[in-house]
């Protein structure tokens, strides 16, 4: 495969995946307005997808999110191979995406000091 037509495939693969997860799944025990898909590494073959999931909330939440995935992952494909028309759905893998909650975190000790350098100024 093509380098592009592997970099489209992730960018569908992503959309479509936002658009099953919102609209499709309906777990009580997870909320998915929570959820986003961050990113879609897609084998050169098309054979295989990581979806990379980030979750705002504690770790239990994070892992409870990462088992409802991981138990609606045939759903998932099933839904994802009508979705995009593949003739063969890639196997799915969701890993954890931490990089969203890791650039918050930041953000905030980044303020932190600034304040903090703001009010040691003032006399």
């Amino acid at each position: 495969m093509t380098k592009r037509r592997q970099e489209r495939m992730s960018v569908e693969i992503q959309r479509f995946l936002a658009q099953i997860l919102m609209e499709q799944i309906k777990d009580p025990r997870v909320d998915l307005s929570t959820v986003s898909v961050t990113r879609v590494d897609v084998s050169p073959d098309l054979g295989h997808a990581r979806i990379h999931i980030s979750v705002l909330g504690n770790e239990e939440k994070q892992q409870q999110t990462m088992k409802v995935l991981e138990k609606a992952k045939g759903f998932v494909r099933t839904e994802l191979a009508k979705g995009i028309q593949l003739r063969h759905a890639p196997e799915l893998e969701f890993r954890l995406d931490k990089s969203i909650e890791h650039g918050i975190r930041i953000s905030s000790l980044l303020e932190e000091i600034k304040q903090d350098e703001e009010t040691g100024k003032k006399p």
